[in-house]
């Protein structure tokens, strides 16, 4: 099957449609495909995971091994990813004979935060001033104003990890020898007054929708708490936010579903802060409080479907759950008090099926709604109190 000549073509339910990656945004994946009637196949080396409990099949492989790709290749008609680290190269490997969506080369300027910077500039869509840092005399030769920075490591970093917050020229020599001397970028640490994120679904006709922006909450580098609509964004700062995202989107000639996460400076100034190629958990609301969730979109574009409405039936907050709540101030292990999280009507918890929790690990998320007699920001600290997390 080739696929630029099938790109169009619908895949009927009962067809078979491949995951690389077993996370929970590849459960949630494949939850939505499901109820669409679609068969999923996880490819994920861990005996278990999140995705390969809930799929229909779970092929326990590397995601560079060529056995266990072309048994996902041979199995489903069409195959996409959760997570932006997955080799370019088993892309481009699945991509000879079946639809694969994001493309390789999107998915390999995401992982390279050089790379990624000068792509999105490239469309005339600004980042932070940054300069790239391949060697030691590179920190040197770096302009003044870069300090106080950030130096984060190109390729591999998330949620907070492989990054250091540098004062100086000495400090970021000392965490470019901490990170192994690896390429990475000194960003100039800006005055952000909050930050947001625009979710888009494009489809391989090239047509793209939107989700409302939302605007998000950060804890040591891990998203906190998502609110939509955002209490802070003017209209007129959503569209532009929105039209830089759908912009980023087309320059990669996107199919499937991405996030763009943006810094607001003073005077709504907005700068990019990164992409992600794939579902995001600043669009988690989506699944409660949206028309059609942002996974369903995945599993539209990827099956060759029109995509659905992302218009908000409900304003929502979304906090993210980590596994520090399943500890108590003497690390001694509990449960969390669910029974008073669904105690809030308009609650809906979503745990995502690990096995274990540890300390600022995703382990699901709840969701309120504006519903009933409750504001949804007095559920979602209703919510907040009753699993110890900080609100707002």
């Amino acid at each position: 099957m080739s696929a630029d000549r099938t790109a169009l073509t619908p895949l009927p339910p009962g067809s078979w449609l491949g995951m690389l990656g077993g996370g929970q945004l590849g459960r949630m994946f494949t939850v939505a495909a499901q109820t669409l009637g679609y068969r999923v196949a996880v490819l994920d080396p861990a005996e278990r995971c999140p995705a390969g409990d809930t799929a229909d099949l779970h092929i326990r492989a590397a995601y560079d091994d060529a056995a266990g790709l072309d048994q996902l290749a041979e199995r489903c008609a069409a195959i996409t990813t959760e997570f932006e680290n997955v080799p370019a190269d088993s892309l481009r490997r699945l991509a000879r004979d079946r639809r694969v969506s994001p493309v390789a080369d999107a998915v390999a300027i995401a992982q390279d935060r050089i790379v990624e910077k000068r792509f999105i500039s490239s469309l005339g869509v600004p980042v932070a001033p940054y300069v790239a840092v391949l060697a030691e005399q590179d920190l040197a030769d770096a302009p003044d104003d870069l300090f106080p920075g950030i130096l984060k490591a190109a390729r591999l970093g998330y949620d907070g990890k492989g990054q250091a917050r540098v004062s100086s020229r000495e400090e970021a020599r000392a965490a470019f020898h901490a990170f192994g001397n690896v390429p990475c970028v000194l960003e100039a640490r800006l005055p952000l007054a909050f930050e947001v994120s625009v979710v888009v679904a494009r489809g391989a006709d090239g047509q793209s929708v939107a989700y409302p922006l939302s605007e998000n909450v950060h804890r040591d580098g891990i998203l906190a708490i998502s609110t939509v609509p955002s209490r802070q964004a003017s209209d007129e700062l959503a569209e532009r936010a929105t039209a830089a995202a759908i912009g980023v989107a087309d320059g990669l000639k996107y199919v499937g579903v991405m996030c763009v996460e943006f810094f607001v400076l003073d005077g709504d100034r907005l700068v990019v802060n990164e992409i992600a190629p794939r579902p995001h958990n600043s669009g988690h609301y989506s699944i409660n409080a949206c028309v059609t969730s942002q996974f369903e979109q995945q599993v539209r574009a990827l099956a060759g479907l029109p995509l659905g409405d992302t218009a908000m039936l409900a304003p929502a907050v979304m906090l993210n759950i980590l596994g520090d709540i399943w500890f108590d101030e003497n690390e001694r292990s509990r449960e969390p008090d669910w029974s008073a999280v669904l105690a809030v009507p308009s609650a809906s918890l979503h745990l995502y099926g690990k096995e274990s929790a540890r300390r600022a690990r995703k382990m699901g998320h709840v969701t309120c709604v504006a519903a009933g007699e409750l504001s949804v920001d007095a559920a979602a600290a209703k919510v907040a109190h009753a699993l110890g997390i900080a609100f707002p």
